[in-house]
């Protein structure tokens, strides 16, 4: 119970890593508010977090827009009093090749992924300032921040982008007594990876051959860390992207493949 008594908000938190970080965090006695745009299965998985026991609210944000991100900000205050703990998580990906990609595919993920970091965790941090709340930022970058592909041009620039903000947010916010700091994870097995490589036979094979560990990592691999991030446990740790990804940053040759 390492986040006993503390209020969290996790964006894009309606399924995949989002909702995995909220359910260890009720799990470690945190209060979380879920916030996303697809409000069934935000408010299905907030329910389900309920009937076991934990506290949770669903609210529905389009996490783009500042005045949608100040009112589920205001709607967590209002139901659990304060704000500890914050994960933006929220994001989505159009792959194109770069000379195919359009104008609008490249500003909506911006905008979903980079904007809304920047938006929650402003408003977050200055909710945390007022109340002279010693708190945690977690921001959800990607392996995709160093190592990418040709179709992943603006998903890359968006967490290249959060990968610095998390830096600059750090260094403005550490005299305030307030961490932030990143987690880059690599293929990490979601309702959307399923769908792109679950039949893939091949995919799947080439993904575990650049991967030391010889796996793909889960959602609770990611919120193990995240987890660490918002507890005591790393409280002198500011400015850092920690990469969940089996070790693959560091291979320079293919690993043999493992059996399908």
């Amino acid at each position: 119970m390492r986040l006993q008594g503390k209020v969290a908000i996790v964006t894009g938190a309606a399924r995949g890593l989002g909702l995995g970080c909220a359910e260890r965090f009720v799990a470690e006695g945190a209060a979380v508010a879920l916030i996303d745009v697809e409000q069934t299965a935000g408010e299905t998985a907030a329910a389900r977090l309920r009937a076991g026991g934990g506290k949770a609210l669903f609210v529905r944000c389009d996490v783009g827009i500042k005045r949608e991100v100040d009112a589920a900000i205001a709607a967590a205050i209002d139901a659990f009093g304060c704000i500890d703990l914050l994960v933006s998580n929220a994001g989505i990906n159009r792959p194109a090749d770069f000379l195919d990609l359009g104008e609008a595919d490249f500003d909506q993920v911006i905008r979903t992924n980079l904007k809304s970091v920047f938006l929650f965790g402003q408003g977050v941090a200055r909710h945390m300032v007022e109340r002279d709340i010693h708190g945690s930022i977690i921001n959800m970058c990607s392996t995709s921040a160093i190592l990418t592909m040709p179709t992943l041009a603006a998903y890359a620039a968006s967490k290249g982008g959060i990968a610095a903000l998390t830096n600059a947010m750090a260094l403005s916010l550490a005299p305030r007594n307030i961490r932030v700091n990143a987690i880059g994870p690599g293929t990490i097995i979601t309702e959307m990876t399923k769908a792109r490589l679950w039949d893939d036979t091949t995919t799947r094979a080439s993904i575990r051959a650049r991967t030391p560990i010889g796996r793909f990592g889960t959602p609770a691999d990611v919120a193990g860390v995240a987890v660490f991030l918002a507890s005591g446990d790393s409280a002198y740790v500011t400015g850092q992207v920690i990469y969940v990804e089996g070790g693959r940053i560091g291979l320079n040759y293919t690993m043999p493949p493992a059996a399908t």
